[in-house]
């Protein structure tokens, strides 16, 4: 277990982390394949969405509302539908709606007052700026691949969000649900990791590729986070 009295900023993946994405990947997507009389099980889309994600985020690095369309057009051609223009903006159009986790805002609220707050998102800035609305709290730096040019898992999107924060990687405590995205090349920068195991019973890895990496901690919400900091 570490301590956590020795950081002074907490950096969270922003969703999956501390907004339910799966839901709302799911929510806006079912009425799409039901338009074009597709029916596909929720975690098989799930993966699907993970993997053309993953793959639509390769450099040259283009902005997030162009990956989630090329998203929506890797699905119709896995599942046999072809979607229309409404259908490859609905990803991007329904992403500011996208539900944070029940326990989001409490926690939030908790560790800012202990911690600086940061965010380290694969997002567009617009396209964050709906979520921030429901988030509930004011964020001391929101780092965004808009900003870096580059998604995670890429170490350049870390090492500017450090570069911003201008404090010593060992006083920074990255928090994630995603192993592939975060947690790994986190911890290969020598930051301590919180993995939020959002997906804890549920079977494979949902809407991220699947990692093999170690975590310093793993709790199950970021309620459990705000009592092992001692916030809550």
């Amino acid at each position: 277990m570490i301590d956590f009295d020795t950081y002074e900023i907490l950096s969270f993946d922003c969703y999956g982390t501390l907004i339910d994405w799966e839901t709302g990947i799911l929510s806006a997507i079912a009425p799409v394949l039901a338009r074009h009389g597709r029916s596909v099980p929720g975690e098989t889309l799930l993966e699907a969405y993970g993997q053309l994600e993953a793959g639509a985020e390769q450099a040259p690095y283009r902005p997030y509302a162009i990956v989630l369309r090329e998203v929506v057009e890797g699905l119709g051609g896995r599942f046999g539908f072809t979607p229309d223009e409404a259908d490859r903006g609905v990803l991007a159009s329904s992403l500011g709606d996208w539900p944070p986790f029940p326990d989001t805002r409490d926690a939030l609220r908790a560790l800012k007052t202990k911690y600086r707050l940061a965010v380290i998102s694969n997002i567009d800035d617009d396209l964050f700026a709906g979520t921030a609305r429901s988030l509930g709290v004011e964020f001391d730096w929101v780092v965004t691949a808009r900003q870096v040019g580059s998604y995670k898992p890429s170490l350049e999107t870390f090492r500017q969000a450090l570069a911003r924060f201008g404090a010593p990687g060992e006083r920074v405590l990255h928090v994630a649900q995603s192993l592939f995205h975060d947690i790994a090349p986190a911890g290969s920068l020598g930051l301590s990791t919180v993995w939020v195991n959002r997906r804890r019973g549920s079977r494979g890895a949902g809407a991220t590729p699947p990692a093999s990496t170690r975590p310093d901690v793993e709790v199950p919400d970021l309620k459990s986070l705000a009592v092992l900091a001692g916030v809550a």
